[in-house]
C-alpha cells in the first residue's frame, strides 16, 4: 500500500524501561517491535514482507511477522509504528580508509603519483592518535546517514583511535593495520619498520580489540600493498589470520604499474604470486582488484577470494574492474566506498549507483550488475566477505538487529514500480531515517545520537587545518580570492 506521510516514527506504546540518553541504552533487556514496515530481508529466499513487523530482544532479531499473523505484545514491549517505511539490513562498506576523511579535498585532479607522494603520504605520517579519532567519528558518522552498520577498515596507523570511536558511536567494525616493511617513497616516520615489528603490533592490536565493544569489534591483518610488502610479511601475515580466525585485507592488482613492478621483482603478476605464495583464500579481501586476467579471475573463484569493489575510486585513479564477470564465475563482490580522498563521498548508497551505471557502459550491455545483484553487494554479500554473515547481512530471526528504514515517500523515490531497482538507482542518503546496531538506535529521524554533530563537524575542521599544515601541503588556488 501507499505509506502515510508523515516522516517520524509514531509511538504507539514505550515500553516500562528507562531509556539512558547518555548511553543511547534501555537499562533494562529491551524488547522492541517495528510493526507496519515493508521489510527487504535479503534472506535465502530474497522475501519482501509487506506491511510486516520485526520483533526484537536486546541485540537480536526474534522473529519476523507479516500481516497475516498475528503479533503479540505485553506492556514491557516499545511498539513503534514504521507507518509503511522500507526496513532492510544495514548496509556493509568493505573498503573504507576512517583516518582519511580529514583529508577531503587534497586528493582532487592531480596523478596518482602527486596524490601518493605529495598528499596523502605527507597527511597519514603527520597524523596523531587524536586526529585519528576524530576522523574516524567524522566518516562514522557519514556512514551513519548514508546506511552503513558495519564497515571493513582499508587499514590505517592509529588503530586504537579508530577502536575507540567505533565504540563510542556504536556501529560494527573490522578493524587491521596498513602494514608495510618496504618501499620506495615512504615517510621517514614509516621507513624504518621491519617485518617484526609489524607483525608483532598487528597481533598486539588483535589481542587489544578484537571482540570487543559487546562483540562489534574484529580485528583482521592488513596489507597495504605488493609495492610495501616483503613475501615473508605476505606469507606471515596470512598465516597470522589463518591461526586466529580472521582475514587478510590488502589492496591487490589496482595498478597496471603494480602489476609491471610485480613482474620486475617477484617475475610474474601481483595474483600470481599471491597464489604461488600460498596466500590467497577464503578468508582474503582483495581490494580493487582492476587489473585481472581471465586466469586471474579463476584464480579467485578456485581460491574463494573475496573482493571489494570501489567504483567512485576507481573511476578516478585506476580504471575498471571486470566485475561482472567475477560475478560469473561466482567470485564474492561487495562493495567499498574507499576514502575520502579517493572518492569524495563515503557513501555506499553513491556507489551502488556508480556500480550499476559503470558495469553497464563498460560491457555495452544493458543487463549487467542488475540492481537485485547490487542490493546483494551492499548488504549479505559484504557481510560473506567479512565472515559475518552468521550475525549480519540479512532480516531474520537470530541474527542481530541491525537495520535501516528508508523514507519512501520521498520524491526521489516515488513511484515505486520496481521497489528493488529504486532503493538501488534512486536511493539517495538523505532517504535514510533511521538506523540501528544490535538494537539500538545510532540515528533517529536523521538526528545522530551517540555525539554531538555539530561538535564534531568543528572539531574535525580545525584538526583537519593543523594536520594539514603540519604535513606542509599547499593545494593551488583554483579561483581568486577576493576579501
Amino acid at each position: 500500500g501507499v505509506p502515510q506521510t508523515p516522516a517520524k516514527f509514531r509511538h504507539v506504546r514505550r515500553s516500562a524501561g528507562c531509556f539512558e540518553a547518555k548511553t543511547n541504552h534501555w537499562c533494562n533487556m529491551r524488547r522492541m517491535l517495528l510493526r507496519n514496515a515493508c521489510i527487504v530481508t535479503m534472506d535465502r529466499e530474497r522475501r519482501v514482507l509487506e506491511a510486516g513487523a520485526i520483533l526484537i530482544e536486546g541485540t537480536t532479531i526474534v522473529k519476523l511477522f507479516t500481516a497475516n499473523e498475528t503479533v503479540e505484545t505485553t506492556d514491557e514491549t516499545d511498539v513503534v509504528d514504521l507507518e509503511g517505511r522500507i526496513v532492510l539490513p544495514g548496509l556493509v562498506n568493505t573498503h573504507v580508509h576512517t583516518s582519511q576523511s580529514l583529508a577531503r579535498g587534497l586528493g582532487d585532479d592531480v596523478s596518482l603519483i602527486t596524490w601518493l607522494h605529495e598528499r596523502i603520504w605527507p597527511y597519514e605520517s603527520k597524523l596523531t592518535h587524536d586526529d585519528s579519532y576524530v576522523s574516524t567519528l567524522l566518516c562514522g558518522i557519514e556512514m551513519i546517514k548514508s546506511g552503513v552498520t558495519t564497515f571493513l577498515e582499508a587499514g590505517g596507523q592509529h588503530v586504537d583511535a579508530m577502536a575507540t570511536a567505533v565504540q563510542r558511536l556504536g556501529l560494527r567494525a573490522v578493524l587491521c593495520k596498513s602494514a608495510m616493511d618496504t618501499g620506495d617513497g615512504l615517510p621517514a616516520e614509516w621507513a624504518q619498520r621491519t617485518t617484526h615489528h609489524e607483525l608483532n603490533d598487528q597481533v598486539a592490536l588483535y589481542d587489544r580489540w578484537h571482540n570487543r565493544a559487546d562483540g562489534r569489534i574484529k580485528v583482521w591483518f592488513g596489507v597495504r600493498t605488493i609495492f610495501n610488502a616483503s613475501d615473508e610479511l605476505l606469507v606471515r601475515s596470512k598465516a597470522m589470520a589463518d591461526a586466529r580466525g580472521v582475514g587478510l585485507n590488502m589492496h591487490v592488482a589496482e595498478l597496471q604499474d603494480e602489476v609491471e613492478f610485480a613482474r620486475a621483482t617477484r617475475g610474474t603478476t601481483t595474483v600470481e604470486h599471491l597464489a604461488k605464495l600460498g596466500v590467497l583464500g577464503d578468508n582474503v579481501v582483495a581490494v580493487h582488484s582492476v587489473w585481472l586476467t581471465d586466469h586471474e579471475l579463476d584464480l579467485f573463484a578456485q581460491h574463494r577470494v573475496n573482493v571489494s569493489h570501489c567504483p567512485a575510486a576507481a573511476m578516478r585513479f585506476l580504471g575498471f574492474a571486470r566485475v561482472p564477470e567475477m560475478v560469473k564465475r561466482g567470485v564474492c563482490v561487495s562493495l567499498g566506498t574507499d576514502g575520502a580522498p579517493s572518492n569524495n563521498r563515503m557513501s555506499l548508497i553513491d556507489d551502488m549507483w556508480m556500480a550499476s551505471a559503470i558495469h553497464k557502459a563498460r560491457t555495452n550491455d544493458p543487463t549487467a550488475l542488475p540492481a537485485h545483484t547490487l542490493l546483494e553487494m551492499a548488504t549479505c554479500n559484504g557481510a560473506r566477505t567479512l565472515k559475518w554473515d552468521h550475525e549480519i547481512g540479512s532480516l531474520e530471526a537470530g541474527k542481530k538487529a541491525d537495520l535501516i528504514v528508508i523514507d519512501n515517500t520521498a520524491p526521489n523515490l516515488v513511484p515505486m514500480h520496481d521497489r528493488i531497482a529504486n532503493l538501488v538507482t534512486s536511493l539517495q542518503p538523505h532517504n535514510v531515517l533511521s538506523v540501528m546496531v544490535d538494537g539500538t538506535w545510532l540515528m533517529r529521524d536523521r538526528l545522530i545520537l551517540p555525539i554531538d554533530e555539530l561538535t564534531l563537524v568543528r572539531d574535525a575542521c580545525a584538526a583537519a587545518a593543523a594536520v594539514v599544515e603540519r604535513a606542509h601541503i599547499v593545494l593551488p588556488t583554483r579561483f581568486p580570492i577576493r576579501t
